[in-house]
């Protein structure tokens, strides 16, 4: 179908917009990278960078040779791991028993969901009760308070709600208990919504740095996040690290930008095609 000169005139127009967008949007990444991949010299001069001057690994070769950025590394991991699978474990349950029309009180507890998502303690409150917990100074301090979400409870019993009933039923006559027919269909009729939840909660966990600022002081707890803060405090810190030896403070802080995100960058591909659909599911019913 030939089309009108109207037609070719906006999508010219609207490619235009779309790869100017896409310019502005990935161009700070690029920057960094090509920041993290020059020379000191060129690295302290400044300016637009849209590849790497004289070219060097030598940032990497500091942030990598120094056992600070594994430990750190190592602890983001285990916190967003551990906090991504108890939070869809927690998050998932309490939707699935929500689920459940017959459940007594249900419409409290749909309010006390919907009060707690508007609400909040705020910072001090919530400081208090990590701390009579015992948790401050523990990976604990970052995991439990992020346990649950009302939101995501929200959008997960909105896609259970969709499973028609007739699953679990013909479960139940087959002799299925509610806690088989949960992990052995309901959780993999999820998957969805599931790696959806998962990566909001894991991008969430791993960028925390608020939480850890306030509930960590021991340096072997240090996270990625406190890291990158402890670099941009000044490169005189950083030097007590050991981790300088031919590179500038903006190269490292540009590398141990680049290093912290590649597992994002790297897992999101696998979840992006889920993340649609579990959405779309999660919002649509009531």
């Amino acid at each position: 179908m030939k089309q009108s000169a109207a037609s070719k005139i906006f999508s010219v127009s609207n490619y235009s917009f779309l790869i100017a967008l896409s310019f502005v949007t990935l161009y700070p990444l690029w920057h960094v990278m090509s920041l993290s991949l020059s020379s000191k010299t060129e690295a302290l001069s400044g300016g637009l960078f849209l590849w790497p001057r004289d070219f060097t690994w030598t940032a990497y070769a500091d942030i990598l040779s120094a056992d600070y950025i594994w430990n750190a590394y190592g602890n983001t991991i285990y916190i967003t791991f551990v906090g991504t699978f108890l939070n869809l474990l927690f998050t998932s349950s309490t939707a699935y028993a929500l689920s459940k029309r017959t459940l007594p009180w249900l419409k409290v507890w749909i309010v006390m969901i919907l009060f707690a998502m508007l609400f909040s303690g705020g910072m001090i409150p919530n400081y208090m009760v990590v701390k009579e917990l015992g948790l401050l100074n523990t990976h604990m301090a970052l995991i439990i308070p992020n346990l649950i979400s009302s939101f995501n409870v929200i959008i997960m019993l909105n896609f259970i709600r969709s499973i028609p009933e007739e699953v679990e039923e013909s479960a139940m006559i087959d002799g299925a208990n509610p806690i088989h027919i949960f992990f052995r269909i309901i959780i993999p009729l999820c998957k969805p919504v599931l790696a959806t939840l998962a990566l909001w909660v894991g991008v969430g966990l791993w960028n925390n740095f608020f939480q850890a600022l306030i509930y960590l002081n021991d340096k072997e707890l240090t996270t990625l996040p406190l890291l990158l803060r402890n670099i941009i405090e000044g490169q005189q810190q950083f030097e007590e690290m050991g981790m300088l030896s031919d590179s500038s403070t903006e190269s490292v802080i540009a590398a141990t930008i680049i290093i912290s995100i590649i597992p994002i960058i790297a897992v999101y591909p696998f979840l992006q095609r889920f993340f649609a659909k579990g959405i779309m599911l999660g919002s649509v019913k009531s």
